[in-house]
């Protein structure tokens, strides 16, 4: 059934991969922008990178001439923080596999990042790790330490001649090393975009995810009940969309062609 997209009152986007792709911003992303906020519909960005802080996205997207504020960005991070404030109460010390910007993240929100005795484990993307942390880690969690991961990619996307091993790689290998799995948030755990609805006062059906993977931007927006709109100018291709049980609501070229769907679908008024 196709989705009423003139009840769209928000869009959250997926960055690498659907506005930009490693260091090149794609032609349609101001236009779309402009278009979203020529209607009146809000957006957010959401990424499961947690190698950079909120205010290092920020200071990405402004680099791109696109203005927004912290705010206006959701990483893993916040799910990570969230969950272990709700699950471990009193927990303040935690070891973390993650780059300078992802602990400084933990560390305002209360959280001591240590070695020394820790009370949780957290793995994110970490592009310093070393092997005596990767060790560290491992030895903590064989201690039965609460062992969370930001989120389950295996590599980055990148537009460059490499391969960057991403959070869920670290894990599979902390996970052979100990025999121990973690807790896996991020995309496609859908409460990250719950949480972001109910911060918004609207409910999923009025808000879409935008995103270019199918099995974290996909599934989460499908867990979460919200309008699932897969873009094909990342990783996913119109013949792995063609292939799935359950596709997307909207399949798209890129989100140029997202735009002028969204502004000229009739509906509720925003």
């Amino acid at each position: 059934m196709q989705p009423d997209l003139g009840a769209i009152h928000h869009v959250v986007l997926d960055m690498d991969g659907t506005i930009y792709k490693g260091k090149e911003l794609f032609a349609c992303t101001m236009p779309f922008l402009a278009q979203l906020q020529d209607a009146g519909i809000g957006y957010t960005f959401l990424t499961n990178n947690t190698s950079r802080s909120k205010a290092d996205y920020v200071a990405k997207l402004q680099a791109f001439g696109i203005e927004c504020g912290e705010r206006q960005i959701y990483t893993p991070a916040d799910s990570t923080i969230a969950y272990l404030e709700d699950h471990y109460p009193g927990s303040v010390s935690i070891a973390v596999l993650g780059t300078p910007s992802l602990c400084a993240q933990f560390e305002q929100a209360g959280f001591t990042v240590t070695w020394d005795s820790p009370q949780a484990v957290v793995v994110g993307f970490d592009t310093t790790l070393t092997y005596e942390r990767l060790c560290r880690a491992a030895y903590w969690i064989g201690r039965e330490l609460p062992f969370i991961a930001t989120h389950p990619d295996l590599v980055c996307p990148t537009d460059e001649a490499t391969v960057l091993v991403d959070c869920g790689s670290i894990c599979a290998a902390l996970t052979a090393a100990t025999g121990k799995r973690p807790v896996v948030l991020g995309k496609p755990d859908p409460s990250i975009l719950l949480d972001l609805c109910r911060g918004l006062g609207l409910v999923p059906r009025q808000v879409a995810m935008v995103g270019d993977r199918i099995y974290t931007d996909m599934v989460m927006a499908q867990k979460a009940g919200a309008v699932a709109v897969l873009v094909l100018s990342g990783e996913a291709t119109a013949e792995d969309a063609a292939t799935l049980e359950e596709p997307p609501d909207v399949v798209v070229a890129d989100i140029g062609e997202l735009g002028p769907m969204l502004t000229a679908s009739p509906g509720v008024s925003r």
